[in-house]
């Protein structure tokens, strides 16, 4: 479960560290090979959460914006407070967002509403969110997101791993792939990686009428 723990989910990131963001040299190649790799850099650490083996649920309360917003469209699913809200605020200090959300969002909600919330900067609050399919479920306080997610996450890890592992994998690689691609990876994948001890702690738990055991 990806949450915060202060007043804000995400304020975004801290304006401070722009001052160093082109490194020690003056001379401009240099200057701007530092900063692509500085801000790839920055796209790896997202990307991280993404390709966690494990799904990831964010649970976000009050602000997300900025970096925030890049960091919840790299998590499986999203939960939020009544009063949390959205921005893709980067554009109000005149510079595109530069480490997911842009290539991520489109492929999660509408691409018009992907489109006015990068160009105008403006907040997208909870329930607007849970319209677009950006967040699973709204709710009233923290504490109940938290108790809610928390019993997801639980039910989630009461499954195989390795299926886990194979279902996020396959949703991914299907994200950015055509339908034959994705069918022949999925094909691939189970030819090699299905697994007979998972098959049948399954079977049995099920006509036992109790929870699987599965190795990690």
């Amino acid at each position: 479960i990806l949450a915060g723990n202060g007043k804000h989910f995400c304020a975004g990131l801290d304006l401070a560290m722009f001052g160093g963001l082109h490194g020690e040299t003056s001379e401009p190649s240099r200057r701007a090979e530092h900063l692509r790799r500085t801000i790839l850099h920055l796209q790896d650490n997202l990307s991280a959460i993404e390709k966690c083996r494990v799904p990831v649920l964010a649970a976000i309360h009050n602000t997300c914006i900025g970096g925030g917003v890049d960091m919840t469209c790299c998590a499986d699913m999203r939960y939020a407070t009544q009063d949390a809200y959205f921005s893709i605020r980067e554009i109000d200090i005149g510079m595109t967002a530069d480490v997911g959300t842009l290539q991520r969002l489109p492929k999660i909600i509408p691409d018009g509403v992907v489109r006015e919330l990068a160009y105008t900067g403006r907040d997208m609050g909870a329930q607007e969110a849970k319209s677009v399919g950006f967040v699973n479920q709204v709710f009233e306080d923290k504490e109940t997101m938290m108790r809610e997610v928390t019993r997801i996450a639980r039910d989630i890890a009461k499954k195989s791993p390795l299926a886990m592992r194979g279902s996020k994998e396959m949703l991914l690689y299907s994200r950015d792939h055509s339908v034959a691609e994705g069918l022949n990876y999925i094909a691939t994948w189970n030819a090699g990686m299905l697994s007979q001890a998972d098959l049948q702690a399954g079977v049995q738990a099920q006509m036992e009428k109790k929870l699987a055991v599965y190795e990690d």
